[in-house]
Formats: C-alpha cells, structure tokens, sequence
C-alpha cells in the first residue's frame, strides 16, 4: 500500500491504494490547515478528469472552448489535420506585419493546451512558437488559425488512461535531417508508453547542425534512452522493476551505433519501427 501526494501552490491532489489512507491523510492535513475537502477529482489546472470503472480520461474539452471563442474561430471551417504536410515556414521578410501581442497569446493559449494535446506539439512548438513570436507576419497567423480550427472539431480529444495496465515501458525515437529551411537544423521527438498509455513526449529543434542522418537519429535516441532510465528509476520507488526496456527508431545506423556503447543491454533493447508508425 502506498499514497501519492501531489501540491502545486495551494492546491494539492492525493490518491493511494487503500482508501483508509486517503482518510486518514485527509484527517491530518484538515487538522493542521484550513482547507475545503472535496469530492473525486474531476477538474485540475485547466485538466478535466474524468475517473470510471474502466479507467481515467484527461482532456482540456473547456479550455478548447474558450479558445476557440476568444480567437473568433466558432464560426469557422474546421480543419481535419493541425497542419499541411506541405507546410514550411520561413521569416517571410516581405510578408504583412499582424499585431505582436495577440499572435503572442495564441501561441501561449495553444502551449498550455499541449499538457493534454501531444498531436499539436510539434504544430505548435517547433514550426510555429519557437521561431516567429519575436517579428511574427500573416502567413505565420494562417498556421496558428488553422490548428485552433483543428482544434474546433477535435474538442473532446485527450489521453486515456486505462485500469490494471501491463507494468511495461517503450520509448521511441524519431528525428528529420536538416528539417529546418532557416538553419538546416534538425527536428527531434521522442515518447514514452507506459503499459499502452502516454505518459511523456517532446517535439523539439536540434541545437546544433548535424553532418549525418545517422549523427541526428543517435542524438534524438541519446536523449530518449536517458529519460528511460530516468522513468525506470521513479517506478522503481513504487515497486516496478523492469529490465530489457524496447527504444524504438526507425534508423538501422542508429541502432547499430547505439547498441555499442549507450545504455547497458540489460536495461534496453533497441528495435526498429516500422516506418509511417
């Protein structure tokens, strides 16, 4: 038996496997501090929590909302991708100046909207947030629109958590080689499961300039396999000890190189995904 305890400023969640603790924790802190107990937990932080039988299911189905309503979107068409395949965006130098501080909150209101929302990550975060905000133009406004008209039709979207899930870990690993029209620079992104939940991802631009598809594709799975030990460690704390932990990649140079020297083979095992998944 065990209790979790989660606090942020003054607002706390605790859930354990006996019911008895949570009561008796409970107990102890409206002993110690004035504070109003409430019921199941089925809002956190903008988080809607929806807890069944059958498991747990996290969205942002309101904050969606009021996106959409503050940006003037409702009456718009709904778009059925985040963004087109053929999408790349530079500075467009000679492009309309549009106003600095609304483009700002948009990207800032779409950011928040990622802790639930890993399929605009990428949208968000590399091609748009990370390189425009300081001198944004029109045609950068068009790709924010268009995920926040993504974001119309997929309101309900969110992670699902399923009840008694196998205790097993997968990462994987993916990387595009010199991706980036302004400084040939990479874009990386990584994800890790959890039983056949999602419990970590990331979409981010290389920081340096690789000379290899193979460089690119070892750096990305580099910092995959680290935040794999990192997670085994943390489940060890609750009792979960896993060995021979699947990374997956979809770069047979990689997984050569990487199978020599980066983690201890008892611990990984490196695979190859099938490419397109």
């Amino acid at each position: 038996m065990f209790i979790v305890v989660k606090v942020y400023v003054d607002d706390i969640i605790f859930g354990s496997t006996n019911n008895d603790l949570c009561q008796e924790f409970a107990k102890i802190m409206q002993g110690e501090f004035e504070m109003s107990m409430m019921s199941e937990l089925t809002f956190f932080l903008g988080l809607q929590i929806n807890q069944s039988t059958k498991g747990i299911f996290i969205s942002q189905t309101k904050y969606c909302t009021k996106l959409v309503k503050k940006f003037e979107l409702e009456n718009a068409k709904e778009a059925t991708t985040p963004m087109e395949t053929s999408c790349y965006l530079d500075q467009d130098e000679q492009g309309k100046m549009i106003d600095q501080t609304k483009y700002r909150g948009m990207i800032s209101s779409l950011l928040y909207l990622t802790a639930s929302r890993p399929d605009i990550m990428h949208s968000v975060c590399v091609c748009v947030c990370a390189r425009f905000q300081a001198n944004p133009k029109e045609s950068h406004l068009v790709v924010v629109k268009r995920i926040i008209k993504y974001l119309k039709g997929t309101k309900t979207f969110g992670l699902w958590y399923p009840l008694r899930a196998s205790p097993s870990l997968i990462g994987y690993s993916d990387s595009d080689y010199g991706g980036c029209k302004l400084d040939k620079k990479g874009t990386s992104g990584t994800c890790h499961l959890l039983g056949c939940s999602l419990v970590s991802w990331h979409s981010k631009k290389q920081a340096c300039v690789v000379l290899s598809t193979t460089e690119v594709e070892y750096i990305t799975t580099d910092n995959c396999c680290a935040h794999i030990l990192w997670m085994k460690h943390q489940l060890e704390d609750y009792n979960i000890f896993l060995d021979h932990i699947p990374l997956k990649c979809d770069s047979t140079s990689a997984i050569n190189l990487t199978s020599i020297g980066i983690a201890p083979q008892n611990v990984l095992t490196f695979g190859q995904k099938p490419r397109g998944g």
